[in-house]
């Protein structure tokens, strides 16, 4: 999937002219935590959100450093603070460097920059216009649209293991040389040695996740290398 499979179309954006006080309504109103600043060409200009608004004189939470820490940041890093902090308008507040992502960018690029820079939603351009953006909610609801579209389920069992024993082989960390899997009225049963407990969970996870699985029973024998302990399977039904 790409970023136009699942962005949001529809961008609630402010302009940089606007005052921190529309910000914050248009904000509340549509239950939002940030907006994208665009400039009256259409350009993308900055991000507002409730982190800028923080540190606030109206609030009482202006920085403030001693004098001893004031001789160690330089004054234009000062200036900035007081800007955030009195300004009036949303120019004076946004973040300007922001990074976005193309319509035809793959999801891991938006998820990675995510995870990167810790934030919630990724604005989408194209020729540096807004065209859109992607939020962590979005992701969401297009897993819950690839969970609801998922193929129809296989009563055939050879057809199920043969899924299960083809998903597995792809996987690196897979004890295939080890590891059977057997099928019955859609009921597995997962046998062979593993070599970390680790292993167990995500071979249940191929199995619980192949189309047509009712069930799955774990007889898989794990030794702990240091014990010679042997730790069987719970046999547990999913």
């Amino acid at each position: 999937m790409i970023v136009a499979d699942v962005m949001t179309r529809n961008v609630i954006s402010i302009a940089p002219e606007a005052t921190v006080v529309d910000a914050v309504n248009l904000m509340l109103s549509h239950r939002i935590s940030g907006l994208f600043v665009v400039d009256a060409a259409g350009d993308l200009a900055g991000v507002v959100t409730e982190g800028d608004l923080l540190r606030r004189d109206e609030l009482g939470t202006e920085r403030g450093r001693p004098w001893w820490l004031k001789l160690l940041v330089s004054p234009a890093r000062q200036a900035t603070d007081f800007t955030r902090a009195h300004g009036r308008h949303v120019r004076d507040v946004m973040t300007r460097d922001v990074i976005s992502v193309a319509d035809d960018a793959p999801l891991e690029t938006v998820v990675a920059t995510m995870e990167k820079l810790r934030i919630k939603r990724v604005p989408v351009t194209k020729d540096n216009r807004v065209i859109g953006v992607v939020s962590r909610a979005d992701l969401l609801r297009a897993l819950l649209g690839r969970v609801r579209g998922a193929e129809p389920v296989r009563n055939d069992d050879t057809a199920i293991r043969t899924a299960i024993l083809d998903t597995l082989e792809k996987q690196s960390w897979a004890p295939m040389t080890t590891l059977n899997v057997t099928v019955a009225k859609g009921v597995a049963d997962i046998w062979g040695t593993i070599t970390n407990e680790p292993e167990r969970h995500a071979i249940r996870v191929v199995v619980e996740n192949t189309p047509g699985v009712q069930e799955v029973h774990d007889h898989l024998v794990y030794i702990e290398p240091y014990t010679g302990t042997v730790i069987e399977g719970p046999d547990a039904t999913v």
